[in-house]
């Protein structure tokens, strides 16, 4: 399913939120009543902590059903809740913290942004157990914010070239396509949280956004 709701006046759940088919990573100050609504949406459950004491998990985490990538800067504690749902977690080594803005990954791939090390790539290769590509989308390296990807599809900033989206298809193995969120916003990976369950968008996405959002993550098929 989709859903059309804010965070606390905030639109942008791919900042807030790091999902995936297995859990959820939410904010520690997020009430029930939210947490309830995320929760049906995903159908997964909601795990509650900070990431390096920050309350941005979408930004500083990424994940599959495998495990999850953290800032460096991630705190023990932090990471033992994680653990506690069974997923492996790692600390990414390199300068580059903000994790979800620089990995895009499902279930049977990941791209990464081109500066990372091999060090890195090794450790999102090994924790992630996918293989892992260097690239960019719409020539930005932030792959993490200008997509999300599911283990149904992936959703890319408008402005991708066609030599991109078919090397992305190639990586992700699954179809890809562009698309905005937020009334035209461009970075959808900032702006959309998914799986393969459902998806998340501000209440400021508009109806065609929505329509293309959920063709591009398999969910209209589901509809048909």
């Amino acid at each position: 399913m989709i859903r059309r709701i804010n965070l606390a006046g905030n639109p942008n759940w791919g900042v807030t939120l790091a999902a995936t088919d297995k859990v959820a990573l939410a904010p520690p100050n997020l009430g029930e009543k939210m947490v309830g609504a995320i929760e049906e949406a995903l159908q997964v459950p909601v795990i509650k902590t900070p990431i390096s004491g920050s309350s941005l998990a979408g930004a500083l985490a990424v994940g599959n059903s495998k495990g999850f990538l953290v800032s460096r800067y991630a705190f023990d504690k932090e990471i033992e809740t994680i653990k506690e749902s069974g997923l492996e977690v790692e600390r990414i080594p390199d300068r580059l913290t903000a994790v979800g803005n620089i990995v895009l990954a499902n279930d049977r791939g990941a791209m990464v942004n081109p500066l990372l090390s091999d060090e890195a790539v090794q450790v999102v290769s090994e924790t992630l157990d996918v293989d892992v590509v260097r690239g960019t989308i719409a020539n930005f390296k932030i792959t993490g914010s200008v997509a999300v990807a599911t283990n149904k599809g992936v959703l890319v900033h408008p402005s991708a070239t066609s030599d991109e989206l078919e090397f992305l298809e190639k990586t992700m193995n699954v179809p890809v396509d562009v698309g905005t969120v937020n009334q035209g916003t461009k970075l959808v990976g900032a702006g959309v949280v998914a799986n393969s369950n459902g998806v998340l968008v501000g209440e400021k996405t508009t109806g065609p956004e929505m329509a293309r959002i959920e063709e591009s993550l398999g969910f209209l098929e589901e509809l048909l």
